[in-house]
Parts: structure tokens; C-alpha cells; sequence
């Protein structure tokens, strides 16, 4: 994502979270990228924790983050162990890509920040039925936000980290269909809360929605996933040979 959280989300890379100096100084890259928890990594853990003691995550949703960081192990020992260290690795869609940086910033308003203030809004206005439905979306995309930094380490491959992405966007597209229809019924159920959140709450799901299935099936499925796998391989070959 962008901000406190940083630069990463569903399409991110190690890459694009490193800044000039970073990439003129590969020992220091390395160095850094060997680092478990960042600084952007105990941001998002805050609000984990937060969301986490608020009462408005399922136990679904906290056995789905445990099963993925227990998977990751797995995956990444079976099948896709780590070829080439960190500092041999190129970026897989070129340093500093303007558009994709772009892509990345407003992924993390529409996804973090601006369903972050639209909860903690309806907790100051005393609309705590209202944000339910929004908090498992925000939770689980914290949550990836923090197992992609923990893959962007040197113990795992590139295709465990195309993995977090794409299995937490999966999921999280049926928390967001919920939080959309549970949005479509307020008024139907009699919705006592500020009209205007209503429509907020709406813009906000529906935005979700087109953007995180855009970024499943445009962009990680048929272009990021396929990328990947080719670079994996390719080096292994390269090393075989």
C-alpha cells in the first residue's frame, strides 16, 4: 500500500518499496530486505490487533490468516524453494514504473485509508452496527499486507510471493460482496444511522469491488502470476545448466 503501511499490496514487489539510495547500494538492499518486521510492517499490525480486539472479525477470517502463514511454510519447502539471493534478482516490471506505482497508491485509498476513516467515523458517530460489514475487507487486506512483507525475505521464492497476493484478493472478494449487499440493504432494514454514510458506505464497497476483481483477474491471474513463474524457472534452469 502507501503511506505509514508502504508501498505494498496485491501486485507489490520488493522493488517498489525501495528508494534511490536502496538500489545504488545492493549490500544495503539486502541487508534490509533480511529484516522481518519493519516499521511499515508494525503499522499494519497495529490495526490488525485493533480490528482484532474490535469484535468485528470472524473467527473465518483470523483461522483463514493463520492457515495462509502456515501454508507459506509449506509451499515454500515443497515446492517452491528460493533459488537466487535477494540481491541478484530484477525487478519484474522495470525500476520506478510510474503507472504501476500510481495503480499500487490508489489501491491502498480505496482498500486501506479511506475504508479505515469510514470505520472509525461510524465508531465517533456511534454507528458501530453500520461498519461491520467493512471491517473483515480491511482486516484481511492488512493482514496480506503483512505476510507479503513477511514472503519479501530471504527464505522465500518469488512464487510464494505472487501466492499471498493472489489468495488473500480470492478471499477477499466474497468479504467485499458482503459488505456491498449489506450496504444495498440499510435502507430496506430501516437503517438508523447518517444517510449520507449510507452512500458513502456504497461508493466505497462498490469501488472495492471493481477494483480488487480487476486486479484478480486483469492483472494478477493473466499477467503477474505468469511473469513470475517465468522468472522462477528460467533461473533455475539458468542454474542447472
Amino acid at each position: 500500500m502507501s503511506g505509514g503501511v508502504g508501498p505494498y499490496s496485491d501486485i507489490s514487489d520488493e522493488h517498489f518499496s525501495q528508494d534511490k539510495n536502496q538500489t545504488k547500494n545492493p549490500q544495503k538492499k539486502t541487508q534490509q530486505n533480511r529484516k522481518f518486521f519493519t516499521f511499515r510492517q508494525l503499522n499494519i499490525l497495529a490495526i490488525i490487533i485493533i480490528f482484532s480486539s474490535s469484535g468485528m472479525v470472524s473467527l473465518e477470517d483470523f483461522a483463514f490468516v493463520l492457515f495462509s502463514l502456515i501454508y507459506i511454510y509449506f509451499i515454500s519447502n515443497i515446492a517452491f524453494p528460493p533459488i537466487n539471493p535477494p540481491q541478484t534478482e530484477s525487478p519484474i516490471f522495470g525500476e520506478n514504473n510510474k503507472l504501476l506505482n500510481f495503480y499500487v497508491s490508489f489501491g491502498a485509498l480505496i482498500g486501506l485509508f479511506f475504508p479505515i476513516a469510514y470505520i472509525f467515523q461510524g465508531i465517533y458517530e456511534g454507528d458501530k452496527e453500520g461498519i461491520k460489514p467493512a471491517a473483515p475487507h480491511v482486516f484481511l487486506l492488512a493482514s496480506q499486507v503483512f505476510m507479503e512483507g513477511v514472503t519479501f525475505t530471504d527464505n522465500f521464492s518469488l512464487p510464494i510471493r505472487v501466492f499471498v497476493p493472489v489468495f488473500y484478493n480470492s478471499r477477499r472478494i466474497f468479504t467485499i460482496m458482503e459488505w456491498l449487499r449489506s450496504e444495498i440493504l440499510k435502507v430496506d432494514q430501516e437503517y438508523g444511522g447518517n444517510e449520507r454514510r449510507v452512500y458513502i458506505g456504497r461508493g466505497l464497497a462498490a469501488a472495492n469491488m471493481v477494483f480488487w476483481c480487476f486486479n484478480l483477474f486483469g492483472f494478477l491471474l493473466p499477467v503477474y502470476l505468469p511473469k513470475a513463474f517465468k522468472i522462477y524457472y528460467n533461473r533455475g534452469r539458468k542454474l542447472k545448466d
